[in-house]
């Protein structure tokens, strides 16, 4: 196992006004970057992450967004400083109904009880369990770079299989992907993180990718990363299949971005497959760029954002 990197400065300079906390919940303890004030009156937008990732991804769009929101990046259950309980052996205390309940205590805690929530990769996946399962809740929805899993499970062919072969490895029986990921977990994380993008590593700043090191070889994340996989190959789908069957849709308005040079844009219809799971409207656009927009196009993500989320004029 190599040694973790230092952990970086909590007083980076992309999170001025921010600070980190710890939050102990009912399934699990997170991490979280918060504003350093109480809840002021700005629009509230929950800001997820995803694999292979921690909240830091967010750095450079919450710098432009914070003035005028108030933003809450949390490490999801599993990820980065939150806490890694071993998986059950149904895998539901990793499915996305567990962790959108996390986020549901967080904003309790924090006193705010109705947000906007954007997701990008697993964490539009727990973004999209969020908005079906606490309708009162969410506000608006932003997915990026994603299609429904159970859209995507259904189509699976030899080119998805090849473009996202981890969907396949990691949901394995433990502990064979954790042994083999293990034995040198360093190099699995920089061909994910590089191999998805434009630019490569070159996109990730160094302060956030040894973040990423140093959460990636934390004991219990490989497993727990596992545990997300397996929840989505299992538990999710029989929530996902039981939420269509019974007419259930996202009922707030929804942004769907997606990577023009990634898989999403390759194999899927991501937008007229999200119109089909929501009674809301429904908008988006291919953005010039791989699969990690937001670290790629910062800032043509938070105006993206920023334009969804404003207020609609009045007169």
């Amino acid at each position: 196992m190599p040694t973790p990197p230092t952990h970086p400065s909590t007083a980076a300079p992309w999170f001025d006004g921010f600070e980190r906390r710890n939050f102990t919940l009912t399934g699990a303890t997170l991490s979280a970057r918060v504003p350093r004030s109480a809840p002021d009156g700005r629009p509230a937008l929950l800001l997820l992450h995803g694999f292979p990732q921690t909240h830091v991804m967010w750095q450079r769009v919450a710098a432009r967004l914070a003035q005028d929101f108030y933003l809450v990046m949390p490490d999801l259950r599993g990820y980065g400083d939150a806490s890694k309980p071993p998986g059950l052996p149904d895998h539901s205390n990793y499915s996305k109904r567990a962790l959108a309940q996390d986020l549901i205590e967080l904003m309790d805690v924090l006193g705010v009880a109705r947000f906007a929530v954007c997701g990008h990769d697993r964490g539009g996946r727990v973004a999209h369990r969020l908005a079906l399962d606490h309708p009162g809740r969410v506000s608006q929805l932003c997915v990026i770079d994603i299609a429904p899993t159970l859209d995507m499970y259904a189509a699976t062919d030899m080119a998805f299989a090849r473009a996202y072969y981890h969907w396949f490895h990691l949901i394995q029986p433990a502990p064979l992907p954790e042994t083999m990921i293990d034995g040198n977990p360093l190099p699995y994380l920089h061909h994910k993180l590089g191999g998805w993008g434009t630019g490569g590593l070159a996109q990730i700043e160094p302060a956030a990718l040894a973040e990423y090191e140093r959460c990636f070889v934390l004991p219990g994340t490989i497993h727990a990363i596992c545990e997300d996989y397996r929840a989505s190959a299992g538990i999710d789908l029989a929530h996902d299949r039981e939420s269509r069957e019974r007419g259930e849709k996202i009922a707030c308005d929804t942004l769907v971005l997606w990577g023009e040079r990634g898989v999403v844009q390759r194999l899927f219809q991501p937008l007229a497959l999200w119109q089909a799971q929501c009674s809301a409207t429904v908008s988006g656009y291919a953005m010039p760029a791989g699969h990690f927009i937001p670290e790629e196009l910062p800032e043509a993500t938070a105006a993206a954002l920023a334009g969804f989320l404003a207020p609609p004029r009045m007169g």
